[in-house]
């Protein structure tokens, strides 16, 4: 029988969304948040489970959110992340606040998941395509050494409000990942894409791959991630702002040699809501892709 991979979404940001935060927010014609439409897209492109990283304070709004609408269509789960997962005793920091970050994320799932897996965030739309194409690879091209991300062209994940901060990649002629660089600042000025960050001005080519956080990693990847968090914990004890990424995983693996990334071309339509100005577009492109039947009516019949 054929393994169906599981999509994990990272939702524990999820915790203010009741107060008309925009991963709660209502984006579709008949009020579809934009998690609703990753899932349904992850559905048709032969996913067979998904598992939400959740904080336990929104773990029971989240359920009333998503259970009735999902019933009969998706096995479903959850993941609690809590500052101190995964944390041994000698490293837990009192005054710690602030998240350890999407790897982090990633790492509390290790017990739900035991097939390969693709990771979103809960509030970004990607794009049937991207959910086809990586459902494809987790299916037939998947490696315990081998494992890939949906490359979005730089000049299609702007905002006309204001400027973003993007994961630029470095591929090789084997379209694979050979490392990825986090810009700042990043906006569209005249004819040119420029990144302003860190107080130097870098243009970015049309066409450029950036990671807008969406991958497709077998199974054997936990106890990489696991491997690296022991390391991570006790070098950066005293850091209570230090984060663990998915593209520290990745550059970590890469450079050891110990697994190779395939940028899939998957990556053909992507929106976020980075600031209030941006809601009316996503609205207004959801309604387009509705009426031109990419979408049913409504999501869920």
């Amino acid at each position: 029988m054929e393994i169906k991979p599981t999509l994990l979404v990272l939702a524990a940001g999820m915790g203010s969304r009741y107060g008309g935060n925009k991963q709660i927010d209502g984006f579709g014609p008949s009020g579809e948040t934009i998690l609703e439409y990753s899932i349904y897209d992850a559905i048709r492109a032969g996913f067979g489970k998904v598992v939400l990283i959740v904080r336990e304070e929104i773990l029971e709004m989240t359920k009333d959110l998503l259970m009735p609408k999902l019933k009969g269509k998706i096995e479903i789960d959850f993941v609690l992340q809590t500052l101190n997962s995964f944390v041994p005793d000698q490293y837990q920091h009192p005054d710690r606040v602030k998240p350890y970050g999407t790897a982090h994320a990633v790492l509390c799932a290790k017990d739900a998941i035991a097939e390969p897996f693709a990771v979103i965030n809960a509030d970004d739309f990607y794009g049937k395509e991207a959910f086809e194409v990586v459902g494809k690879f987790l299916t037939n091209g998947v490696q315990p050494n081998l494992h890939a991300m949906v490359g979005y062209a730089i000049q299609n994940v702007l905002s006309e409000h204001g400027t973003v901060s993007r994961g630029v990649c470095g591929m090789n002629d084997a379209n694979q990942l050979v490392g990825m660089v986090e810009r700042t600042a990043i906006a569209k000025e005249g004819e040119k894409i420029l990144a302003k960050g860190d107080s130097e001005l870098i243009e970015i080519k049309e066409g450029t791959p950036v990671s807008m956080n969406f991958w497709g990693f077998h199974q054997a990847v936990f106890s990489d991630i696991e491997e690296m968090w022991n390391q991570f914990l006790p070098a950066n004890q005293e850091n209570l702002k230090s984060e663990f990424y998915i593209p520290t995983v990745a550059n970590n693996l890469i450079q050891a040699g110990k697994a190779a990334f395939e940028i899939l071309e998957g990556g053909k339509t992507w929106f976020g809501v980075t600031y209030t100005e941006d809601k009316p577009i996503v609205i207004n492109s959801l309604k387009k892709m509705h009426e031109s039947g990419e979408y049913p009516e409504n999501l869920w019949g």
